[in-house]
């Protein structure tokens, strides 16, 4: 048996998989009376998705979409704090809370995607100011747009030029921390010179932070000008006046570059298809990257249209973020109705496995491979997670069906356990388990799959939220 054997060869279900957080019944119905094409297209346009449950979330949570301004004005209002944590904060307990319960599921599957590859940790208190404003104004609006357009406004914001050093670097000393993970993680990946580096470094002086406002600005005097060569763009750089547009012209070369074109579809043929990928689906996606200047949606499309992806079933492994997300997507357990006590604790329930969302320091991101995660620790919370949450032990204010085994099990309550597990499987895992778990289950209570469910059996009443957990526990679960 493989992995795939674990899951429904159900090609709409693949899809839910690997381009939202996980299905939930909303979402299956959804994608089965559009079809895939149709329900790609609405995701792919997420300003046309209605999404009253996620925009009241990120309602609670005012200062995750605060611009720098507003965030300095209320420093100097008081309202906050110098160097305040709160705005940080609330972007980290949003982005979970929009993972659960946002209808964009592609969208915010692609803002984790470029957070991780443009890293920049939250939350810090060096970006305290800056990081919320990165989040809205520049990983969410370009997610599904250009890479060329992206990778132009990170590295002049802020928050990208603070958290790599570029904000202090000048022409009598250039930093070249941002030069170097320009190249190695941002665009073309390995393959450069030191003298390449210099010259980036180089070339960035002057892209810097007002200290008095927050903002991005360009400072003349702070540009090292004279010619320069990085990876076969060369420009003569001849006046600080002009080191801007130099440094606009480099980005323009390095995103239409053959070796970016391979990291970026190679780190989406990682995110979506395997974790190690088909060579023939990367030189494919290349080209439509090429094609398209850096356009992200028809590389997208391309890789789930592909056969690459359609054989890919059972190839990906959840990491313990997308594993707690998932959970809570597949109950169906709506956000608590007022406040973010819940949303708080179940972001803290990811950083006790080993994934806060954002929260990676270095510049590279979380890796996206299963052998990343493979952590006794952090099965044990995840395992501890669907339990508590499964069952409504904590956090107990998200809203909850007023019957577990009528919302689970279905009605009438299943005759036999091998029905009763089949049913309630169906429902959260949109699959049967192979005939030894399906055994192996109906013996944690002591029956048989063939055994009848009698009227006060436990398996039915305080014991049900077990049997929950343990299909969530399940291999099948695991898989992306």
């Amino acid at each position: 048996m493989t992995a795939a054997d674990l899951l429904s060869p159900d090609p709409l279900l693949h899809l839910l998989r690997r381009a939202t957080y996980g299905p939930r019944p909303a979402a299956v119905a959804e994608i089965r009376r559009l079809g895939a094409a149709a329900w790609l297209d609405a995701q792919l346009d997420p300003a046309s998705i209605d999404d009253p449950v996620a925009d009241d979330l990120v309602a609670r949570f005012p200062w995750c979409t605060a611009t720098i301004p507003a965030i300095r004005a209320a420093a100097a209002a008081k309202t906050l704090k110098v160097y305040d944590w709160t705005p940080v904060w609330q972007v980290s307990f949003a982005t979970f809370a929009r993972a659960v319960w946002s209808k964009r599921q592609l969208l915010e599957v692609m803002t984790e995607f470029w957070s991780n590859h443009f890293n920049v940790i939250c939350p810090d208190g060096d970006t305290w100011d800056s990081r919320a404003d990165y989040d809205a104004a520049v990983l969410r609006t370009y997610a599904l747009g250009s890479f060329s357009d992206l990778l132009k406004a990170v590295v002049r914001h802020p928050a990208m030029l603070t958290y790599l050093d570029n904000r202090s670097s000048t022409k009598a000393a250039p930093n070249e921390n941002y030069g170097r993970e320009l190249l190695e993680l941002h665009t073309v990946g390995i393959p450069y010179g030191e003298s390449d580096v210099r010259d980036a470094a180089r070339l960035l002086t002057g892209l810097t932070v007002d200290n008095a406002t927050g903002l991005y600005r360009y400072d003349p005097a702070r540009h090292a000008v004279g010619a320069v060569t990085v990876l076969g763009f060369s420009h003569p750089n001849p006046s600080a006046d002009g080191g801007e547009q130099a440094v606009l012209a480099l980005l323009d070369y390095l995103a239409l570059h053959p070796s970016t074109a391979r990291r970026i579809v190679t780190k989406l043929c990682v995110r979506f298809v395997a974790d190690d990928p088909p060579v023939s689906l990367i030189t494919s996606l290349m080209k439509v990257y090429l094609d398209n200047r850096s356009a992200i949606a028809p590389v997208l499309r391309a890789l789930f249209a592909s056969p690459e992806f359609a054989a890919s079933i059972g190839a990906k492994t959840r990491t313990p973020y997308e594993d707690i997300v998932a959970t809570l997507r597949t109950l169906d357990y709506g956000p608590e109705p007022a406040g973010t006590k819940a949303i708080e604790s179940l972001y803290w329930t990811c950083a006790n496995a080993g994934q806060a969302p954002l929260a990676w320091g270095p510049p590279n991101g979380y890796p996206d491979v299963a052998a990343a995660w493979v952590s006794p620790a952090s099965q044990l919370v995840r395992w501890n997670a669907h339990l508590n949450v499964g069952a409504g032990y904590w956090p107990a204010t998200l809203v909850r069906p007023p019957s577990l085994l009528a919302a689970f099990a279905g009605t009438p309550t299943p005759a036999t356990y091998g029905a009763l597990i089949d049913a309630t499987s169906l429902r959260l895992l949109q699959t049967t388990l192979p005939d030894p778990q399906r055994e192996a289950l109906a013996g944690f209570f002591g029956k048989t799959t063939a055994s009848p469910v009698g009227a006060k059996d436990p398996a039915i009443d305080w014991m049900f939220p077990y049997l929950m957990a343990m299909l969530l526990n399940s291999p099948t679960f695991a898989l992306r």
